[in-house]
């Protein structure tokens, strides 16, 4: 049997049979797709420009959401999210380091979950985040997770071992990456970059699984792109003319929004050739962009080979299907790249679930969801017990099948936009300058308060936006729309206060910062704004070798600068 196909058309439609119960079925499998940095800048979300066509085929045989978000956009919470089934702000994890299990060490995993129902669990690529001192999750895999390299180069001149302030430093740990290019074209076949492998394996693990019929199977596929650096096969660059791609013509920060809201980017530029500060070129943007297309369409390539894979073996008419993206991204909206913030385009992510035994005939739903409902979710459709969290606590997400069931029917949910099975609002959350940003969605407006976790209410500062008078998010409404803040207040304080970054051996919450760190952060703060980019940080080290993994383990929140509370804390908040 051949199961190497064109890319192009390697999805068959799958046909649904009508009247079939999820009682009746025998144990579905479960083929969990995440992928790394993926926005719904697809064709199936309606974009013109990207090449998308297995996403897209892979919608038009389940149900796209269009109103799907994160917890919080960066990778680690993200992906706690999804697969361990709380909130960040119920853990109190929104770094990058902390493992989930230092907080809550008995618990029970999505894939653990299936894992104790008898299913085989299987994992390639990035599932959990592994790095910057974090690691993948044993007891979630009945195997061990195959892993591939989430930074890599196919041209030599584009993997830099030396950072740009000249502090070299070996590529031995994830904490000590190079910055090398953030984008690199190269003549070279697929399986050169990681999400190559990545497919190679789940291929061989498919036809595995084919060979034990009487064994389902949870097989969690991670894809590393379009995460930076932007490496993809040349011939996926060539789909695409640069000229055609458009800037964002918003550049600014949301008028009235908190100065320490937004991010400019510090996360790209870490990599070489990128401005340390201030504007990026227009035609360095373009490249950018040209990148993060390529490296999509790569990654969609890869997810095809996947499903064809699946479709041969005849496994698909019993596998429940889930691509979901971890967070989105920003392309210069509000002169901001990379994720890290609280806004739409930062917390919007596409996901897409194709359940065989759930009849429909829509294929789009405006059902408000969020990560964590996945959890709950897969499980009602594998007709699994409902889980429970640590200790018999319930888990923090709602299963949305009803919503698969009936995506077309209105419910009546502000003003009537949202269907069957929707929530009234989803919550998601950013740290900032010793805050948090807990955010409100509906399906009109965003709120976000920020505040220091068990501060007074009144402390607050608020962030309001309107997406049906003001998509773009150009102003901060918080401020002459009272009222509305007021109501989507009533919906946040239905919610638990949100804990603070959880450290080992912490401090006394009253511990002042040493005054001696106070003086070095404004003495490295050469411009006065109030943070440090990675080159401020690392100039002057006594210990070059060793100051760039602890300008990562610094930064707690992810964005690639340092805010003064993260340098004087050492990324602890206070």
């Amino acid at each position: 049997m051949r199961i190497v196909m064109a890319a192009m058309g390697v999805l068959n439609s799958l046909v649904i049979v009508g009247g079939s119960s999820l009682e009746a079925a025998d144990k579905p499998n479960v083929l969990l797709i995440c992928v790394d940095d993926l926005k719904p800048l697809l064709g199936c979300y309606g974009d013109a420009v990207v090449k998308s066509p297995n996403m897209d085929r892979l919608a038009a045989r389940g149900v796209r959401f269009e109103r799907a978000y994160c917890n919080q956009a960066v990778c680690s919470p993200s992906r706690n999210a999804l697969l361990v089934g709380l909130r960040p702000q119920s853990l109190g994890i929104y770094d990058l380091a902390t493992n989930f299990r230092k907080v809550v060490p008995d618990a029970v995993t999505l894939p653990q979950y299936f894992k104790q129902h008898g299913y085989r669990t299987e994992a390639m690529g990035k599932l959990f985040h592994v790095g910057h001192g974090n690691t993948e999750d044993p007891a979630s895999w009945s195997v061990t997770h195959f892993q591939a390299k989430s930074i890599g180069y196919a041209l030599k001149e584009n993997a830099a071992e030396e950072t740009r302030e000249g502090a070299f430093f070996e590529n031995k740990s994830p904490t000590n990456l190079p910055r090398g290019a953030a984008y690199e074209s190269a003549d070279v076949a697929d399986s050169v970059y990681g999400d190559g492998l990545v497919a190679d394996e789940a291929v061989k693990r498919l036809l595995a699984a084919k060979r034990r019929p009487g064994e389902p199977f949870f097989l969690a596929v991670g894809f590393l792109k379009p995460h930076l650096p932007f490496c993809a096969p040349k011939k996926y660059w060539d789909m695409y003319d640069r000229s055609q791609f458009s800037l964002a013509t918003l550049r600014e920060p949301p008028q009235a929004a908190p100065g320490y809201a937004p991010q400019f980017g510090g996360e790209l530029r870490n990599y070489k050739d990128m401005p340390a500060k201030g504007a990026i070129p227009d035609e360095t943007q373009r490249a950018l962009i040209h990148g993060y297309h390529a490296a999509v369409s790569y990654m969609d390539a890869q997810l095809g080979r996947v499903i064809a894979a699946l479709d041969e073996t005849g496994l698909a008419k019993n596998t429940i299907i889930v691509l979901w993206g971890d967070h989105g991204w920003h392309l210069g909206d509000h002169g901001m790249w990379c994720k890290h913030t609280n806004y739409e385009q930062a917390a919007r992510i596409p996901l897409i679930v194709v359940a065989p035994l759930v009849t429909s005939a829509q294929r789009k739903t405006t059902a408000l969801v969020e990560s964590v409902d996945l959890y709950p979710t897969l499980c009602e459709l594998a007709g699994l017990p409902a889980p429970r969290g640590v200790n018999g606590t319930a888990l923090d997400g709602t299963s949305f099948v009803n919503a698969l069931r009936e995506p077309g029917s209105s419910s009546g949910v502000d003003r009537g936009e949202s269907p069957a099975g929707s929530k009234e609002s989803i919550i998601h959350v950013y740290p900032r300058s010793g805050k948090i940003g807990r955010a409100i969605r509906t399906a009109r407006h965003r709120l976000v308060e920020w505040k220091q976790p068990g501060a007074p209410a009144a402390s607050a500062e608020f962030e309001l936006y309107d997406y049906e008078a003001d998509p773009l998010e150009s102003k901060n409404l918080a401020r002459e729309q009272p009222e509305v803040v007021a109501r989507l207040r009533t919906l946040l304080a239905q919610h638990p206060e949100a804990k603070p970054q959880f450290v080992a051996n912490a401090k006394p919450a009253d511990a002042k910062p040493p005054q001696e760190r106070e003086a070095l952060f404004k003495s490295k703060d050469k411009n006065n704004d109030g943070q440090l980019t990675r080159a401020e940080f690392l100039a002057n080290q006594p210990d070059a070798d060793k100051a760039p993994a602890r300008f990562t383990r610094f930064d707690a929140d992810g964005d690639g600068v340092l805010s003064r509370d993260e340098f004087v804390n050492q990324g602890a908040k206070k």
